[in-house]
């Protein structure tokens, strides 16, 4: 039974963490959790032709979430004050913890991707220009990226008359919805997509791949959309 789940977020607006959040309250009391926020270093403005995911900075700012519900938020200067004694965390935000941080701890991942096909940044775009199938990936954290043990692989439906952003907005609501059910899942582990070839961890989609994507969703489209 799990009565201790840590909440691993930024010390800042995120909307992921807002919305997983707000699930979870419901189907467990507030005692329960324990956010941990981690320093969150703004990047430089990147030019994104396709925006596949909602702007996370839309989101409630983290510690005004917790108090809003009573709920503990403990400001870590960095992984490693990330304490031990949870039943199991949930990333809701966060970069590659520290092998130290990972250390005996159960921690519970989505990832945007089919695992072990599609690893590291821009998961889903990457599907797409690969021709590779779509899925969101609830797995546990180890050393290696986006290698753990895989407790739920799900696909990701597209239809014939989805647009690009049709099918993003599907993705991410899915894997929202992947991490609010995480302990449906450890109870009853489910893969869609068995046999899947391993991927090498890619990186941000640069801009002169990325508009390659209308040409590539629609050969895409013709591979996978479901009929009728």
């Amino acid at each position: 039974m799990i009565n201790k789940i840590g909440l691993i977020t930024y010390q800042t607006n995120h909307l992921k963490t807002e919305q997983v959040f707000r699930r979870l309250i419901k189907k467990y009391p507030p005692e329960v959790f324990t956010f941990y926020a981690l320093p969150f270093v703004q990047r430089a403005k990147r030019t994104v032709l396709f925006p596949h995911r909602p702007e996370q900075s839309a989101g409630m700012d983290t510690a005004k979430l917790a108090k809003e519900y009573g709920v503990r938020y403990v400001i870590c200067k960095s992984d490693t004050d990330i304490s031990a004694g949870e039943d199991i965390y949930l990333i809701l935000g966060a970069g590659i913890l520290s092998a130290e941080c990972v250390r005996g701890k159960k921690i519970l991942n989505i990832h945007p991707g089919a695992i072990p096909v599609s690893r590291g940044l821009d998961a889903f775009k990457w599907a797409i220009y690969d021709g590779v199938p779509a899925g969101n990936t609830l797995h546990f954290i180890d050393a290696e990226v986006d290698a753990g043990e895989t407790v739920a692989l799900k696909a990701t439906p597209l239809y014939e008359d989805d647009t690009f952003a049709d099918f993003a907005a599907r993705h991410y609501a899915r894997e929202i919805d992947m991490m609010a059910n995480f302990e449906e899942y450890l109870d009853n582990p489910v893969n869609d997509l068995p046999n899947l070839p391993v991927g090498e961890p890619r990186m941000r989609m640069k801009t002169e791949t990325e508009r390659e994507l209308p040409e590539m969703f629609r050969r895409y489209k013709e591979k996978y959309a479901i009929k009728g």
